[in-house]
């Protein structure tokens, strides 16, 4: 299946290796979307080395100033081409490594009906699942709100690799969005809106066999209070459209 996968950067020097991405995706059919998001390092340098030497696969999309990883993301796969069957979105840290790629595509050819498939970090026997204990505990008190409040059976809503049908991407991406640091409940509302019916037929989740926090993240502790405020407006939102006839 043709795949065009987005990755937001922002000030991503220090911890992109973009030769990781293109030895995994070289010789398949997988385009590589950069979106720089207003970076003010030699980010911007590093992509388009790689863009340069790898022409056939890898495309760069450029923001003039940093707009915040939902809506690099979203310039991202509203700028990819009508071409492909599955568009998605990678952390560009690589904290899920592109060995999970193969198999997250063969997914949605096992199920036709899939729309949606959402990287899930679950600590199982055999599997390499290493972050923060309280980051941890945090991503579970948020998760399961967050499954609450979608009414899905959802485990891991935040984890920085998804898959979408290419006419579902174009469709939950169309329009800014209202949160900052919890799109990924937001996306889900809005499939759940467009799709309705059977939700776990075309939402999966896919545990990831390795996943590894990368040193330097952006996320602060300031952060998780902006989380929920935005889980707030998520709660208005879903209020208002409930009023609406």
């Amino acid at each position: 299946m043709k795949t065009c996968l987005v990755i937001p950067c922002y000030n991503e020097s220090k911890r992109i290796d973009t030769a990781a991405f293109t030895r995994a995706t070289s010789g398949r059919p997988i385009d590589l979307l950069f979106v720089d998001d207003g970076s003010t390092d030699n980010t911007y340098a590093l992509l388009s080395a790689c863009a340069a030497a790898h022409p056939d696969h890898v495309r760069i999309l450029r923001l003039e100033e940093n707009s915040g990883k939902a809506e690099a993301i979203r310039a991202g796969v509203c700028s990819a081409a009508d071409t492909y069957d599955l568009i998605g979105f990678w952390d560009a840290d690589l904290a899920v490594p592109l060995s999970e790629l193969p198999g997250m595509i063969a997914h949605f050819t096992r199920h036709p009906g899939l729309r949606c498939l959402i990287a899930s970090r679950v600590k199982l026997m055999g599997y390499d699942i290493t972050r923060k204990w309280y980051r941890h505990y945090i991503g579970r008190a948020f998760a399961t709100a967050a499954s609450i409040y979608l009414n899905l059976p959802v485990y891991d809503t935040q984890c920085g690799a998804k898959l979408f049908t290419a006419a579902a991407a174009k469709t939950v991406f169309a329009q800014p969005f209202i949160t900052s640091w919890i799109f990924d409940v937001e996306l889900l509302m809005r499939l759940k809106r467009t799709l309705p019916g059977d939700y776990e037929s075309y939402i999966h989740e896919y545990p990831v066999l390795h996943w590894k926090e990368v040193g330097g993240s952006k996320v602060k502790l300031q952060h998780y209070f902006i989380a929920i405020a935005d889980f707030f407006k998520l709660i208005i939102d879903a209020l208002t459209h409930r009023k609406k006839p």
